[in-house]
């Protein structure tokens, strides 16, 4: 993975164990589907929040360690 999500604050982290909690390994589409309804309804803000947050669902579903290891 290449893309390392950015995160403003801790409840895109709560938002994310939540779509995890409840969609399992749908998590990664229903933020995505977030993300396309904010941004038909023209929020800016909440699709790049929801886009950052699919983005960690989507780190947090691979199975190695990614980055450095301190």
């Amino acid at each position: 993975m290449d893309v390392y999500p950015y995160l403003g604050d801790r409840d895109e982290v709560n938002d994310a164990a939540d779509l995890i909690r409840r969609f399992g390994e749908a998590a990664c589409g229903e933020a995505a589907a977030r993300a396309d309804a904010s941004r038909d309804l023209g929020n800016v803000v909440h699709f790049c929040r929801w886009r950052q947050i699919e983005r960690l669902v989507l780190l947090l579903s691979v199975k190695k360690v990614l980055g450095t290891v301190h």
